[in-house]
């Protein structure tokens, strides 16, 4: 049986009476009694079976000879302690040296956080982790070593780029017009309503009506204290 000792209830995902008499002794010959026996997960994959809940222990106490015995191989150095899989070589448990003892900071394993580094000789990624700029902008950004970590490549634009064409396409403007559509007047009239404006007129309105005859281009405007007035302006 692996030798685990806990004190959090809170830790363990199964927890169950422990039927047997015994007690653990601490530092200042003071003895524990046990309580319960259960299982805590760590991370993500990580299973520590029939650990045994503690009466009046204030840390949680993992036995490196039983990991051995369960197929783990344990790397220690001054600062660290890591707890491979002996199958893949995969880091299931890390810990750091802190006053004399090695700690396992639970909520913060290292061995299950995300990459945090990824490099990629793709072109076209790096295009689009750019913001989609020019392919002359990347050579140029390459070349000056502007920006760390891109691998250096030669940037191609190959294929065309979905998002570029969507978001970078242009429009021509609406041909000027020089003649008059129309053949008398008010046959056509161009309206805006608009406000409220910042600055109020002399009158103290905050909103404007625009009308502009496509026949002759005369142009009325009228300075309104509300919007509901515009119809009957027009």
């Amino acid at each position: 049986m692996l030798k685990a000792y806990a004190w959090d209830i809170n830790n363990f995902v199964t927890l169950s009476r422990y039927h047997e008499d015994g007690t653990v002794t601490f530092g200042d010959d003071s003895k524990g009694k046990f309580i319960d026996i259960g299982n805590i997960k760590i991370g993500s994959s990580f299973l520590i079976e029939n650990v045994i809940l503690v009466d009046g222990l204030k840390h949680n106490l993992l036995s490196i000879s039983q990991l051995c015995d369960r197929g783990f191989n344990v790397i220690f150095d001054d600062l660290t302690c890591n707890v491979l899989d002996r199958q893949t070589n995969a880091c299931v448990l890390f810990s750091f040296h802190e006053n004399n003892m090695y700690m396992i900071d639970m909520s913060n394993l290292l061995c299950n956080a995300t990459c945090l580094n990824a490099f990629n000789k793709d072109s076209w990624l790096w295009h689009r982790r750019l913001g989609h700029v020019s392919f002359d902008y990347l050579s140029r950004i390459n070349n000056k070593e502007v920006v760390k970590s891109i691998p250096y490549l030669k940037f191609e634009k190959d294929h065309i780029c979905d998002a570029c064409q969507l978001g970078k396409q242009t429009k021509y403007f609406f041909k000027i017009i020089k003649d008059i559509m129309t053949s008398r007047l008010l046959k056509s009239i161009h309206m805006d309503l608009f406000g409220p404006t910042k600055t109020k007129c002399l009158s103290g309105n905050h909103f404007v009506f625009v009308l502009v005859d496509n026949f002759s281009r005369f142009i009325w405007v009228f300075f309104l204290e509300h919007k509901d007035q515009a119809f009957s302006h027009f």
